[in-house]
């Protein structure tokens, strides 16, 4: 793993409707994440937030049913510009959120260094959601699809190319909540997909032995976009679109420790945690032990 690490906050909260999500960064630089990689050797550049701007109006703000769009975007290309920058002076960048749809800056920032950078989808859901499938005109159950190319061009020209991604190359894990949209897609494109059934059949350690010989052998980078949602909200109560029967905070551990062990992940981003919904900071405390994991900690 890249010992020279770049942290990015993200304070987005406008990908969804529920306030909170853009005090995560915070929650997770209190929690301690600089001191624990710090103790693990790695040097630690913190870049600060990228700056979010609120929109000027205080209706519901939809444009082409997407709550926020020029906002959202704006904050997006912003991000993509850092996270670029980042890549560019060797750094692995470790981007905080903030609500999922930061995922859309951060892979228009790194894919452009990769020729087929692949994708690890911690989650509950797809993400695969654009203006006319989504039922709630949220931004941030649609990073997945914009990164492919699918969706408004406001989002997917995000720094100036698209696509991002490859469907191929892409692994989600944990999903147990899809619309009929999504799946249609995940079909339509062959998007390799563990759901809970899968997790509970096979096991973690499996899931992700597969998810690791998959990608080795068709990516030159591997991202990994984890949204504190593909955990059970028993564990993780502190996110804003909690499913019930979720991963757990050890097969998510083990996870961790399985991809730092691969060798395979180039930039990571850990998002959704928000601090008004959570019990004494957990959620953003158990996002910084699962980076602990992904950066080398163990108990050895």
């Amino acid at each position: 793993m890249n010992k020279q690490l770049s942290i990015i906050g993200v304070p987005m909260d406008l990908g969804q409707m529920r306030r909170g999500v853009d005090m995560g960064p915070s929650a997770i630089r209190y929690a301690g994440i600089v001191e624990r990689l710090e103790n693990l050797k790695y040097t630690i550049e913190d870049l600060g937030d990228i700056e979010i701007k609120r929109p000027a109006q205080k209706d519901d703000n939809k444009l082409d049913n997407l709550r926020n769009l020029n906002e959202v975007a704006e904050g997006n290309h912003r991000l993509a510009e850092t996270v670029d920058e980042v890549i560019e002076k060797g750094n692995f960048p470790l981007v905080l959120g903030g609500d999922h749809s930061i995922a859309m800056g951060s892979l228009a920032g790194i894919a452009k260094h990769y020729d087929n950078l692949g994708v690890i989808w911690y989650d509950a859901h797809g993400d695969l959601n654009t203006g006319d499938s989504s039922p709630s005109g949220n931004i941030h159950g649609m990073p997945l699809a914009v990164s492919l190319g699918i969706g408004h061009e406001k989002l997917t020209n995000i720094h100036d190319y698209q696509p991002k991604i490859k469907p191929e190359n892409i692994v989600i894990i944990g999903a147990r909540s899809l619309d009929e949209g999504e799946r249609i897609l995940i079909k339509e494109k062959g998007i390799k997909v563990y759901t809970m059934h899968e997790v509970d059949r096979i096991g973690m350690s499996q899931v992700v032995e597969e998810t690791i010989e998959y990608l080795k052998e068709r990516t030159d980078g591997v991202h990994l976009s984890l949204d504190l949602d593909g955990l059970d909200p028993e564990e993780a109560p502190g996110v804003g679109t909690p499913v019930m029967g979720g991963l757990s905070y050890r097969e998510s551990h083990l996870a961790m420790e399985m991809l730092f062990q691969s060798s395979m992940i180039t930039s990571a981003e850990f998002v959704e945690v928000n601090p008004i919904l959570d019990e004494k900071n957990k959620t953003a405390n158990m996002a910084v032990g699962l980076m602990g994991s992904l950066f080398g900690e163990s108990l050895k």
